[in-house]
């Protein structure tokens, strides 16, 4: 279509695609009886080989998404699965009718082409038709001129049509599956084993979030879709298992940004007998491995600023950290003075706020924005850490980090605390939280601490958000860039 692609100009396009579909089917040509179709080549297929496949037939099939009628003869690009070629039609050679029913193809289209490859005079690798077949008929034109559809909103409501009109979305999700199959290979190969735990679940436990209620029918229960694994995967260790991961959804009735979507997946590894700096090295073995993998390097540029992925990775204790980027000294200033000064940088904290809370505060508001990374932060407070095991030459400190990347944290982990009686204190103290009204509180899990009670090993555990990794791999601004169908709300 020449004219921008109005509501009412597509709808008129869409009649006349719809009575062209019409007389097809009144000839007995409806292209959507087509059942299968035989392909024999990709379009990269026939580039890769294309010296080896000059003069030889091949068949392709494809969305037509460019053609130019030159009288007896026609070019077309078709887009299939791995990108475009180029087709030749002329009409000696499929015949009149055929040539004149290819005419009234519209962009948008599913063909499939049998012909023979070659070269045009300017050196373009093409099919050279001998036949084609409709395979399904586009009742709605692409954006306008193929040249690409701009509005974001619209993007992610049709993604199907974004990945068409866009070739360079659909890399992000071709990136994003090699990503993941890259840190399949990793853990694998170090022996873990890949298990998969519930969705639903009678407690939301496992990470301070707010959770989705749904209702079991059948039980008569409220049911909660899970915000984290961990809780079940620990289980796993308890029963003997030693190396364990999972890749999966977690779903968190949260606020939605350019960071945040109210599903996301994230993986969660634990492993017996070591501690968070055994998941430090798996963490950076893992982004390396990725980084390699779909950007060729451990140089790479996120949103305009460069990055290096080169190990090890930066390590600041959060009391380092704060005391780097704030000048306040959590080792040695009294607390009074600390939480003074906090609240003169623009804090609302309370006079008998905790050292560890109001070490977290000043951290949250004013280091973390600071953090380009790679960077570890580690050792965080007992109040914010409620599964962490505490840090034995200072009680107040869990060992516990969390890594940032361009001021976002990408992923957290800890020496998972195996203490039932510590356990069932933390699980207490959040009740308290909750009844305090923080609705991000963890709910009070007896079968987990029943679970310990049994035993586990001393043991590491680490969750990385797999949506950010693909983020930064890929330089995409927005989480809804990496997602293929990222939450939208309805239109009225």
């Amino acid at each position: 279509m020449e004219e921008q692609n109005t509501l009412e100009n597509v709808q008129e396009a869409k009649k006349v695609r719809m009575s062209k579909l019409a007389a097809l089917v009144e000839k007995g040509e409806d292209p959507f009886t087509i059942v299968k179709y035989e392909k024999t080549h990709s379009s990269d297929e026939i580039k890769q080989a294309a010296d080896a496949l000059d003069g030889k037939e091949v068949s392709i099939a494809g969305r037509l998404v460019s053609r130019r009628i030159m009288g007896k003869a026609s070019f077309a690009h078709i887009l299939d699965g791995e990108g475009k070629i180029q087709i030749y039609v002329r009409r000696d050679d499929i015949g009149e009718a055929e040539y004149m029913a290819f005419k009234q193809l519209d962009i948008g289209d599913i063909i499939g082409v049998k012909g023979f490859v070659f070269r045009t005079q300017t050196g373009e690798i093409s099919v050279h038709a001998k036949g084609y077949t409709l395979l399904s008929k586009s009742l709605l034109p692409l954006p306008e001129k193929f040249h690409g559809l701009q509005d974001t909103d619209l993007r992610y409501r049709q993604r199907y049509v974004d990945l068409i009109a866009n070739p360079e979305v659909k890399d992000v999700f071709i990136k994003r599956s090699k990503i993941i199959s890259t840190i399949r290979e990793v853990l694998d190969g170090k022996g873990f084993i890949e298990v998969e735990t519930p969705v639903l679940n009678t407690l939301a436990g496992g990470a301070n979030a707010r959770p989705f209620i749904t209702h079991h029918n059948t039980l008569d229960i409220d049911m909660y879709m899970r915000i984290a694994t961990e809780l079940h995967l620990k289980r796993c260790i308890v029963g003997g298992f030693e190396k364990v991961y999972e890749i999966g959804r977690q779903f968190r009735n949260e606020g939605m940004d350019t960071k945040h979507n109210p599903e996301f997946t994230t993986i969660e590894i634990y492993q017996a007998y070591v501690d968070y700096h055994e998941m430090m090295r798996i963490t950076e073995e893992l982004y390396t491995a990725a980084a390699m993998k779909v950007v060729g390097s451990l140089d790479i540029n996120y949103q305009g600023q460069d990055l290096h992925l080169q190990t090890p990775w930066e390590r600041l204790t959060m009391v380092e950290a704060v005391k780097k980027y704030t000048g306040m000294d959590f080792d040695n200033d009294p607390l009074p003075e600390l939480i003074a000064r906090g609240n003169k940088m623009g804090l609302d904290m309370k006079e008998d706020t905790s050292w560890g809370n109001a070490l977290y505060n000043v951290f949250d508001a004013f280091v973390e924005e600071k953090l380009t990374g790679p960077v570890f932060i580690t050792d965080y407070p007992v109040e914010v850490s409620p599964l962490a095991k505490r840090k034995p030459s200072d009680p107040r400190l869990t060992e516990r980090f969390e890594f940032f990347i361009c001021s976002s944290e990408g992923g957290n982990a800890f020496s998972e605390l195996n203490d039932p009686l510590d356990q069932r204190k933390r699980f207490e103290a959040q009740m308290a939280a909750k009844a305090q009204g923080d609705d991000e509180a963890q709910p009070y899990d007896e079968d987990f601490c029943t679970a310990l009670e049994y035993g586990m090993p001393p043991t590491g555990g680490l969750g990385i958000g797999i949506d950010r990794m693909v983020m930064f791999l890929t330089d995409s601004k927005s989480i809804r860039d990496v997602l293929l169908f990222p939450t939208m709300k309805p239109l009225k």
